[in-house]
């Protein structure tokens, strides 16, 4: 993948003080999509999501917060459970709905 390319990131977080939690929340809203409690999905290149990061590491406690960024393959393959808060076609991909 180029560092210029776009891809889907999904972006997780633990953070143990609220009022981080809180700031990254808003953070990350301005920048993606909120799937799941404590999960984003983001579309960003490899250089936008180095930026992210950085933003990110002003935010949180490095001794105490657990933050990961992963990168959706193109071609990958989902099932959900129950109701989605997504629009159809937000996640790439074949999925099952359970």
């Amino acid at each position: 993948m180029s560092l210029h390319a776009s891809a889907r990131w999904l972006v997780t977080y633990d953070i143990t003080d609220p009022r981080r939690l809180a700031r990254l929340f808003k953070y990350l809203k301005k920048q993606g999509v909120p799937v799941q409690y404590s999960v984003f999905l983001v579309e960003a290149s490899g250089v936008k999501m180095g930026n992210l990061i950085v933003q990110i590491a002003k935010i949180v406690d490095k001794e105490e917060d657990d933050v990961r960024a992963y990168r959706l393959p193109e071609r990958t393959w989902k099932i959900t459970l129950g109701a989605s808060i997504l629009p159809e076609g937000i996640m790439p991909g074949e999925g099952v709905a359970l």
